[in-house]
């Protein structure tokens, strides 16, 4: 009979786990966060050392009750709640409610794996009281920031908004690009290309003009693009200089949250949290046949490149017999994480490199294939040595005009035989028919017309990159950062970037002016930097909450008194009262509202003015978001009529 009490975060792993440390411990589940601040409180102290009133959460009082029923016939409960600062608070705030009397021990594993579960439960530990402190400080912070701005939102611009410590500064990023892009004005440039032909070669050898007597140049009109195209149709042309060198292309680190979530991006189209889901799914393990479930990847949420030593031999041996002793250097490849990594972390990588994708890809869903081929070609990849190419520079003269054509074949396909990653953007070319001296016949000239384009809009990769670069949150809180940003209808999803709304950008000008420290990337960045001192034991974090507050409780006051309420009124008058009406946002995006409400509660929906082309509907098209934050057009008069579409269709 089970003598000893494990407790895990998710039931998905209860099987696996207890299947490995056997009958002698009953393994269950809390169901991620069971003791928490209170939802209709602010739960903190704030006038006594921020003291955190915390509570079990309402909906979860039975799975309590359930645990204390299993504790109460146990004489150790171990706790392997995941191994981060939120792990490690999950437990502990669990354990004061089970842990009296008791033998309580605190086990950590990078992988759900034998080995590894083994030997965490061999060398279990005490809970660790500066990571506990971390994420307690950093739950304060989140909680005194959204519990206090987010009132005067909805007081001044609308309900349902919120603002958040590191959201609003996302949010920042976003609508700062927006402005970017709408302020932008194109510029019209010309470029000329020429395609030659070498008597004996097959095919033809395109160059770019890049210097006019000798200087780079800007061709800003047509005119200006024509008068250079009649000169060098009477021109003749050499190659007058031949470079040629190697160059190396070196393998990527393993993947980190960040990294993961840009390239599943990237090449799956996958948003954060999607990744992070299937992700969450291929750590807890996939029966992968025989009955048998096992974790494949390891833990997720890390900003480490670090790897176990066991794995790391153990890829050596695989790739020198996979691939050959050619693709494996002769010292392992080092990674150096950022300084503010958990150094105890890992990479994320496969638990066992064996299972390559193709052995796997029966049990997986398509997703969960798709995510762990990344990861392993990665993983893979990154010990292995890098690919090398052969560049040749070609230089060609037509009289004051200097033109030039660049080709790179690869010499040694290195790391990219396990990646399968394409040849940078450039496709092999082949110039070594070329020499200098050679005279070449002109074929054609080709002048194009460009215009310059605006920064594009932020993507899942690029804003997780962005916050990454900015030192803004960590790896675990990316995919909720954005999620929520999409959830409070403060940007879009529009073809996989996103596009700050109206009410976004309202929200993010209403915070910059009155909360100028919260919304500083730099002073986010700087608080990230504080909460690792705190997990480090170099920083109370009473004392940090302190000097936070005493600020923050200044720019507060200061907008509690000073911040106008915000009303759009539109030439429109309510049916039913008389009184103007008002631009509002709810959960489905941009309404017409009563500027008397809660009075008068007339609405309606802004529609586009196009007649829905459902046959006998009569109803009109207004733009709607989805759950996942994509925009599309749906009827008015919907339920009774539900058409769709991603697009306008044209007006009858």
């Amino acid at each position: 009979m089970a003598n000893k009490l494990v407790i895990v975060e998710s039931p998905t792993k209860i099987k696996t786990i207890s299947k490995i440390l056997g009958k002698s411990y009953k393994v269950t589940s809390s169901m991620g966060h069971l003791i928490d601040l209170p939802k209709s409180s602010l739960g903190v102290d704030v006038d006594h050392d921020f003291e955190p009133k915390m509570i079990v959460v309402r909906s979860k009082q039975k799975i309590l009750s359930q645990l204390k029923k299993e504790a109460a016939t146990k004489k150790e409960i171990y706790f392997a709640t995941d191994p981060d600062r939120e792990g490690e608070a999950i437990g502990w705030n669990l354990a004061q409610h089970l842990g009296e009397g008791k033998d309580i021990y605190r086990v950590t594993f990078q992988e759900i794996t034998k080995d590894a579960v083994l030997r965490a439960f061999e060398k279990p530990r005490k809970f660790n009281e500066n990571l506990i402190n971390a994420q307690m400080a950093r739950r304060i912070l989140d909680r005194i920031v959204g519990y206090k701005i987010s009132p005067l939102l909805w007081k001044k611009v609308g309900s349902r908004l919120s603002a958040g410590r590191v959201q609003s500064v996302a949010l920042r990023l976003v609508v700062e690009r927006e402005k970017d892009i709408r302020n932008f004005i194109p510029k019209e440039y010309w470029q000329i290309a020429v395609d030659l032909q070498k008597q004996g070669v097959d095919g033809l050898l395109t160059a770019q003009l890049e210097r006019i007597n000798g200087e780079k140049f800007e061709l800003k009109t047509q005119a200006e693009s024509q008068a250079i195209v009649d000169e060098l149709k009477a021109g003749s042309y050499v190659v007058s200089g031949m470079t040629e060198r190697q160059r190396q292309r070196k393998p990527l680190a393993p993947f980190i949250t960040s990294t993961m979530q840009q390239e599943a991006f990237t090449k799956l189209g996958f948003n954060a949290d999607r990744t992070m889901r299937v992700a969450q799914q291929l750590y807890e393990g996939v029966d992968i046949g025989n009955g048998e479930t096992v974790g494949l990847i390891t833990y997720m949420r890390t900003d480490s490149v670090n790897i176990a030593q066991e794995a790391l031999g153990k890829l050596r041996i695989f790739i020198d017999k996979e691939y050959g002793a050619e693709y494996l250097p002769e010292q392992p490849n080092v990674y150096r994480s950022k300084k503010s990594a958990q150094e105890a972390h890992e990479a994320i990588r496969p638990t066992d490199v064996l299972l390559k994708p193709a052995d796997v890809e029966a049990f997986l869903e398509r997703d969960q294939f798709r995510l762990y081929e990344l990861i392993w070609r990665r993983f893979v990849s990154s010990q292995m040595p890098p690919a090398i190419y052969k560049n040749r520079r070609l230089e060609i003269s037509a009289g004051r005009f200097q033109f030039a054509a660049t080709g790179s074949i690869i010499v040694f396909e290195g790391f990219l035989r396990a990646s399968q990653d394409k040849v940078d953007d450039e496709a092999p070319i082949d110039l070594s028919q070329y020499d200098k001296g050679d005279s070449l016949s002109l074929v054609e000239v080709k002048p194009s017309q460009h215009f310059t384009k605006p920064p594009p809009r932020y993507s899942d990769a690029s804003l997780v990159k962005a916050l990454e670069e900015d030192g803004i949150g960590r790896p675990s809180t990316y995919a909720s950062i954005i999620q929520t940003l999409v959830n409070r209808n403060y940007v879009l999803r529009d073809k996989g970037y996103f596009r700050a709304t109206d009410l976004g950008i309202q929200v993010c000008d209403l915070l910059i002016a009155y909360f100028e420290k919260i919304m500083d990337i730099k002073f986010t960045a700087s608080m990230e930097e504080d909460l690792d001192k705190v997990e480090d034991g170099a920083l109370e974090y009473v004392k940090l909450l302190k000097e936070f507050y005493e600020s923050f409780k200044k720019e507060l006051m200061f907008a509690h008194d000073n911040m106008e309420r915000t009303q759009t009124f539109v030439e429109q008058k309510c049916t039913e009262c008389g009184r103007p009406m008002v631009v509002k946002w709810g959960r489905r995006g941009k309404f017409l509202s009563c500027s008397g409400f809660p009075k008068c509660k007339f609405a309606k929906p802004i529609t586009t003015g196009v007649v829905c082309p459902q046959e006998g509907c009569g109803g009109e098209l207004v733009q709607r978001s989805s759950r996942g934050g994509r925009f599309f057009y749906g009827c008015t008069k919907y339920p009774q009529c539900t058409y769709t579409s991603n697009s306008l269709p044209d007006p009858k």
